[in-house]
């Protein structure tokens, strides 16, 4: 950093990480717009109001004189919830084969059965919220779900516990969490620990037979986890899930026996058994699939009519209509920003004019919710519905009340009970679309600052990839200052203007105002930078050129493939089937990549026997002096090397005899390996069901052919990576290679040659850390010297060797967290960059802004190679617990996102030590490689950031766009941290300025 006449000169390094930086915070704070923490009506402590009266007869001085909510339906009532069970689960061939009691109950007892449909993200909390407090949770509570604050909305559980209920819970600990003091008695079990089956469910069970004889309880609740833990690391055709659902069976028909017996005849008993989301053919969840988001709902009680005759489909409800089915159930109000209808069969037994006052209440509450968040709530078809339903209601208690029992009355009676559930639906479904309510200021501020950023590096292009990639940062031009001032107050007066006048909360008016300031001063100073440097291109473009006759050097086919690519990516992203599919856009863009290479290399083998080495000598000194004049042109190599003809003259030396054809045939073996990773995992949305290799090689009876791939790759990691490694770094990664397979071995996924039949599978925590071990060691190794490169001498090999070492420990820390089926992508990975380094990158001196797209693209294959797609249900959490006894908030965070985005992040790390390692360029270019690589990940993210805030009522928005904004958000944030790495590595370089 210098400081020049006019203001302070910058690094492109520096500048690319610090414009990251600010990208990051409009991020952030678009992401907090976008997904705004809801504002509740009301606390739940104001929310016991007086339940509505029954509508009053027409006629005057006509009253009700039912005012009262009606009394409880069931006197004791337990809840099991299953987590993560599919409604084939119960009502599939497993649910035949595996649970036989509950299949008996549900075609022939006294059960009523449902599919109830959850909402998307399908994650345990917001489920959990949605079944007891009948709302919709916004699709942030993803993220919040690792760390689950108290539910303060109006719900079941605290409406039961004012009503005196006394509630035990035993389960998973979220509850305990979300209702704090809530319950008599609990004991919470962790549920992110999730290599535990067995124990985790026992937890549960242990207390059953104690509570079932006790009588001091009116709620019971149980939430299992075993099953979800299962599919989260075998998947859903995993032989553990068959054992596991006939553990739930023999449960459940201890609970149904247990609460029969004790039963007295005024008031029945009623066992709900539901799941909270389902699970994905993987075995995830928290997206959109079919799997993921249906899940059965049974209401099992002698209170209703037994079933005859086999069973029909079961009808699909919202997972929202248990809280005020469970509500009217125990006698209860309905919870405020409930969205949910009532399920008119459970309570169906009843009078008349009981179910009437049943639906009266629900509809009462919905449209109530309705007026509080809409101000034309007068013109919404379910309000209307509601009022006429009303006005029937009370000419039919007008004829109840004067006596008539007639057919009249039970025919009238039906009528007006299907308009009260035709408005409770159109009501539901009106609500349940206003759920999106987003905080548009704070989008706004983040995406202004988001594309000024972009302008900003697109507009330094010329400067920060020149050949000193520094330029001047003006600071006191009296013009720009004036203009900053003037910025800055008419900032601050729209803010004013607007957190006065907005009706809804906004989160960037809630900060204090001297963060409101800051970020005001950060826009001003931004759009100043933009205009100084348009001033200054003008200013350039006036100056007569150098050199008239020659004109910048052309763009080559990489060039163009490049710009192309890029524009048709970002462009892609406004359609939600390119979305969901984006990994096709990515494994195209590189096959076209490839054959683009291969066309290079073809031309700089071949081209130079068809022209006369005297020619070829007079072409490469044209091109010199061109070399000359364009300043933005491959600056980091010498300046031989400027045009097509000047390359093939420049590097034949490099490709001689065997490696000539080795060179010709790279671009093949490369796309044999794409070819090779694609039939791995199948991702994305369209074609993920379609079996795949990784699938055949999980499945329980190719353990052994799993077993053989995972050693082989381990050995090819080893042969790939330690070439460049100290020997003491060669013995730790050999050593830390085996602790990898002991781990798998130890859980159960792979076996030793020598292991025969069931070996006791453990938690495997002692053969992760020993790995752990082995990954900080060799990190440490690498960082002493870096350290020793950067302080002591500014001796390049020595910084290329702690670089390259490195990037081994986390290519030894990316293998252990793995699935095993997975190595093989870690192998092509390390195989591809090989193979480019030497037979592609050097021979055809690219300079490094091509280099550094090159492997931002790989690097966005590889994203999707590993299995991973743009729904949160392909984020494999099981990383995020390797050698942890219990779950430890950081380690997991961090673990989880090193692992999902372990392609990208490799690629980044292996682009840095290559650019170093590389003696003939110029010294600028790293500085190069991090400007390129922050600017390709500022183009996705500023223009998709638009893109879904035009798109934020669009009918995929929660299911596709968000997750892809998530996945996007957390990407910056990593590449800004690789970003910093690069200006770190950039530090010892002066460059040499010419003024």
């Amino acid at each position: 950093r210098r400081w020049g006449r006019a203001g302070m000169r910058l690094r492109s390094g520096v500048f690319a990480s610090s414009c990251l930086l600010v990208q990051a915070l409009g991020v952030a704070l678009f992401l907090r717009g976008f997904f705004p923490v809801p504002v509740r009506s009301l606390p739940s402590r104001d929310a016991r109001a007086d339940p509505p009266a029954e509508p009053a007869p027409p006629g005057p001085g006509m009253v009700s004189n039912w005012t009262k909510i009606p009394p409880p339906l069931f006197k004791k009532v337990v809840i099991v919830l299953i987590d993560a069970l599919r409604d084939d689960f119960v009502f599939g061939s497993k649910g035949k084969q595996f649970m036989p009691y509950t299949t008996q109950v549900v075609e022939k007892g006294t059960s009523y059965s449902f599919i109830a449909e959850a909402k998307p993200p399908t994650v345990t909390m917001p489920r959990i919220k949605a079944l007891m407090t009948g709302s919709i949770p916004g699709f942030i509570d993803v993220v919040v779900n690792l760390n689950s604050p108290a539910l303060l909305d109006d719900n079941l559980i605290w409406q039961a516990k004012t009503a005196g209920k006394r509630i035990i819970f035993y389960g998973d600990d979220t509850w305990v969490k979300l209702f704090p003091k809530h319950f008599l008695e609990y004991d919470g079990t962790t549920s992110f620990f999730v290599s535990d089956f067995t124990e985790v469910d026992d937890n549960v069970t242990r207390h059953l037979d104690r509570v079932l004889k006790r009588e001091d309880w009116d709620l019971l609740i149980l939430h299992y986890l075993g099953l979800d833990h299962i599919g989260h690391m075998t998947g859903p055709n995993s032989p553990l899930v068959g054992p596991k659902l006939r553990e739930m069976d023999n449960i459940l028909k201890k609970i149904h026996i247990s609460l029969l017996s004790k039963e007295e005849a005024s008031l029945p008993n009623l066992l709900v058994v539901c799941g909270d989301h389902g699970m994905s053919e993987t075995g995830s969840h928290g997206g959109s699939s079919e799997g993921e988001v249906h899940t059965p709902l049974l209401f099992i009680s002698s209170a209703f009519e037994k079933r005859s005759g086999l069973l029909a489909q079961p009808e699909h409800v919202q997972q929202t209509d248990l809280a005020s089915t469970l509500a009217i159930g125990l006698g209860l109000p309905i919870s405020r920003n409930s969205v949910g209808n009532l399920i008119l069969p459970v309570l169906g037994g009843k009078t008349m004019r009981e179910q009437l006052r049943f639906v009266h209440l629900n509809g009462f509450q919905l449209s109530r919710l309705l007026q509080e968040n809409t101000p034309a709530y007068e013109k919404d078809p379910g309000y209307e519905h509601f009022k006429i339903a009303e006005k029937s209601h009370s000419n039919w208690i007008k004829l109840y009340l004067e006596g008539n029992n007639s057919e009249i009355l039970l025919n009238l009676g039906k009528k007006v009970l299907k308009q009260y559930l035709e408005a409770l639906k159109t009501l539901s479904s009106s609500l349940s679309k206003q759920v999106a309510q987003y905080d548009m200021y704070s989008m706004m501020v983040g995406t202004v600052i988001i594309m000024e950023v972009l302008l900003l590096l697109l507009l330094s292009v010329p400067k920060a990839l020149s050949k000193r990639a520094e330029f001047e940062v003006p600071l006191s031009p009296p013009l720009f200052s004036l203009l900053f001032y003037l910025m800055c107050l008419m900032l601050c007066a729209v803010h004013v203007i607007v957190c006065t006048s907005a009706e809804s909360l906004c989160y960037f008016c809630s900060m204090s105002w001297l963060t409101a300031v800051g970020v005001m001063m950060l826009i001003s100073a931004l759009m100043c930078g933009i205009l100084s440097a348009i001033a200054k291109i003008f200013e350039n473009s006036r100056l007569p050129l150098k050199n008239p006759t020659v004109s910048d050097s052309s763009w080559s086919e990489i060039d163009v493939l490049i710009l192309a690519g890029t524009i048709g990516h970002v462009l892609s992203l406004g359609a939600s089937s390119f979305i969901e599919e984006e990994h096709q856009t990515w494994y195209f863009l590189i096959n076209t990549l490839c054959l683009v290479l291969c066309q290079e290399l073809c031309r700089n083998n071949f081209l130079l026997k068809e022209c006369d080495p005297q020619h070829s000598t007079n072409v490469k000194q044209n091109f010199d002096s061109i070399g000359g004049t364009s300043e933005c042109k491959n600056i980091d190599i010498p300046a031989a090397s400027n045009s097509k003809l000047g390359k093939a003259a420049s590097s034949s030396e490099f490709i001689k005899g065997s490696d000539k054809w080795i060179s010709l045939a790279t671009p093949w073996i490369i796309l044999i390996c794409c070819r090779l990773l694609r039939s791995l995992n199948q991702t994305g949305v369209q074609w993920a069901h379609r079996p795949d290799f990784g699938h055949w090689l999980t499945s329980s009876e190719h353990k052994s052919e799993l077993s053989f791939l995972a050693a082989v790759s381990l050995l090819l990691i080893f042969f790939l990576v330690q070439r460049r490694c100290s020997l003491v770094s060669k013995i730790a990664m050999a050593l830390g290679l085996l602790g990898v397979y002991s781990y798998r071995a130890a859980i159960g996924n792979v076996i030793f040659p020598w292991q025969h039949g069931g070996k006791d599978i453990s938690k495997g925590i002692t053969e992760a850390r020993f790995v752990y071990v082995f990954v900080l060691g060799i990190v440490f190794t690498g960082t002493k010297d870096l350290l020793k490169s950067q302080v002591i001498s500014a001796d390049s090999s020595m910084k290329s060797t702690g670089l390259w070492e490195v990037y081994s420990g986390l290519v030894l820390l990316a293998a252990l967290l793995f699935r095993p089926h997975n190595l093989p992508v870690l192998v092509f990975c390390l195989l591809i960059q090989t193979m480019m380094t030497k037979y592609i990158w050097r021979p055809l001196k690219f300079d490094a802004a091509q280099i550094t797209i090159m492997h931002y693209w790989f690097g966005q294959a590889f994203f999707y190679f590993q299995g991973n797609s743009n729904g949160i249900a392909s984020v494999d959490v099981s990383a995020g617990f390797v050698g942890l006894d219990s779950y430890v908030e950081i380690p997991a965070v961090f673990l989880t996102a090193f692992a999902t985005y372990a392609g990208p992040f490799l690629w980044a790390i292996h682009l840095l030590c290559y650019l170093s390692s590389e003696v003939s360029r110029n010294s600028a270019a790293v500085g190069h490689g991090c400007f390129c690589y922050a600017l390709m990940r500022s183009i996705p993210v500023a223009i998709y950031v638009v893109l879904v805030t035009g798109l934020r009522y669009h009918l995929f928005i929660w299911s596709v766009f968000s997750p892809k904004l998530l996945y996007e958000g957390v990407h910056v944030f990593i590449t800004a941290a690789v970003c910093l790495f690069f200006t770190a590595m950039d530090q010892n370089h002066s460059y040499k300025v010419q003024d």
